[in-house]
């Protein structure tokens, strides 16, 4: 049995999707953002030091970061269906795939909803993140180009991974600047099983 520690309003509703994908029996343990800081609660700190969501537990182990806990997932039980094969060409544009959506694409997403948040004159960090914002989204917009998904024409991790990057963009209004993340949006949308983590996220948010 897996424990997913999940946080109402965070990453860890791709792992609800990753773990209805796989079939696993799992359960769910959940988590309330503070209402004023939106901040997760401490009891988080006794899974995992850094008091974060998504963490699993699992065979003894406790697993944290949405890129490692999905690896990790999908090479223990599902190898060559939500991953090309290992050695392939495809299986090295999906790990860049995979960890790009923690990487070089969440940073100037977060660091422009931050800006905007705090509302503060900024001297350099509002320009940096608009540009970079910009640069990266244009890439995966480019890259999405003719493809119903990132990698080998099918449903892989690396897609799962990026559903958070992709609703960030919806819910901020820009997603129809950019066509072909609009319609990988469309696409990711209409699995049965994107549907059921919505479903279960909502279930979960007492906010």
């Amino acid at each position: 049995m897996i424990t997913l520690h999940h946080l109402n309003k965070s990453r860890s509703k791709r792992i609800i999707w990753l773990l209805e994908e796989l079939g696993l029996d799992y359960q769910i343990k959940a988590y309330q953002r503070d209402s004023q800081t939106f901040l997760a609660p401490p009891e988080l700190k006794a899974i995992h030091p850094l008091g974060k969501s998504p963490v699993i537990e699992y065979n003894q182990q406790v697993i944290a970061e949405s890129g490692a806990i999905t690896e990790y997932l999908i090479d223990t039980h599902a190898a060559g269906v939500l991953a090309p094969e290992k050695g392939t060409a495809e299986y090295v544009e999906y790990l860049q795939w995979l960890h790009f959506a923690e990487s070089s694409a969440i940073l100037p997403l977060l660091l422009r909803m931050f800006v905007a948040k705090d509302g503060c004159q900024t001297n350099f960090l509002e320009g940096y993140a608009a540009i970079e914002t910009e640069k990266v989204l244009s890439y995966v917009n480019q890259s999405l180009e003719g493809k119903r998904y990132l990698v080998a024409d099918k449903l892989t991790g690396a897609d799962i991974m990026m559903s958070f990057i992709v609703e960030l963009l919806s819910q901020s209004g820009e997603v129809q600047k950019y066509p072909h993340i609009a319609a990988y949006a469309e696409q990711l949308s209409k699995h049965d099983n994107s549907v059921k983590a919505t479903q279960l996220e909502q279930e979960y948010d007492k906010s």
